[in-house]
């Protein structure tokens, strides 16, 4: 189940997840699996750094506090599930599927999901920094009370996106293509390459005087006074 955030004029609202989990069961196991299969199940406060679960599926799952430094879960499929105050850096998350995803509190360094698709997944709260979605897709997806730190869109696709009391900081959207991208609850606001990916997003009048010296350096213009 989900439901549709409210946007704002002319831009459609997000689909938020609305993720329902069953009783679920202990996970008592000493490691993850690539391609295991995880259904039902709750991970609280499990080290799995450094651990190859690549292609594994998530369904169902509540992930609390867990370690995921240099977790290598390439392909993996995380569906109906919840990730709660999860920390790592280098996760490798390349080419995943986030399906359904709430996402609060997290706290993870050079993250790296190109080529990933998310949809439905709600990020809240948390910091963030070098996050790598290159060339991914991201469809109803909102991050929201978060801090993103040198985020990488570049040659992503997004697709009802929305940015709510959510900073971002020197952001990349170079060949990203962008439809019904709400921008206006970021702020900061923080271009550092691909403002004129901007086509297809809404920001605010405050926000567009903010970028302004930015826009105009990409058009070529000079600013004298």
């Amino acid at each position: 189940m989900a439901r549709r955030a409210v946007g704002g004029t002319g831009v459609k609202g997000a689909r938020r997840p609305e993720v329902r989990l069953p009783a679920l069961e202990r996970w008592e196991g000493g490691g993850l699996e690539p391609d295991g299969d995880y259904d039902g199940l709750e991970f609280r406060e499990a080290d799995f750094a450094g651990q190859d679960g690549g292609g594994a599926r998530f369904m169902d799952c509540a992930l609390t506090g867990c370690a995921l430094d240099e977790a290598r879960l390439s392909r993996v499929r995380v569906l109906d599930s919840v990730l709660v105050g999860v920390r790592g850096v280098g996760t490798d998350l390349a080419e995943a599927t986030l399906r359904d995803v709430e996402l609060t509190d997290a706290r993870l360094g050079g993250t790296r999901l190109h080529g990933a698709v998310l949809e439905r997944v709600l990020v809240r709260g948390g910091k963030i920094d070098f996050l790598n979605l290159r060339s991914a897709r991201l469809k109803d997806v909102v991050f929201e009370g978060c801090v993103l730190v040198e985020p990488d869109f570049g040659g992503a696709r997004l697709e009802r996106v929305e940015f709510v009391d959510c900073a971002l900081k020197g952001a990349d959207l170079s060949g990203a293509v962008l439809k019904d991208v709400d921008l206006r609850g970021a702020a900061p606001l923080e271009i550092a390459r691909g403002v004129d990916r901007l086509s297809g997003a809404v920001i605010g009048t405050g926000q567009l005087l903010d970028l302004a010296p930015v826009l105009a350096g990409e058009l070529g213009i000079r600013v004298e006074d």
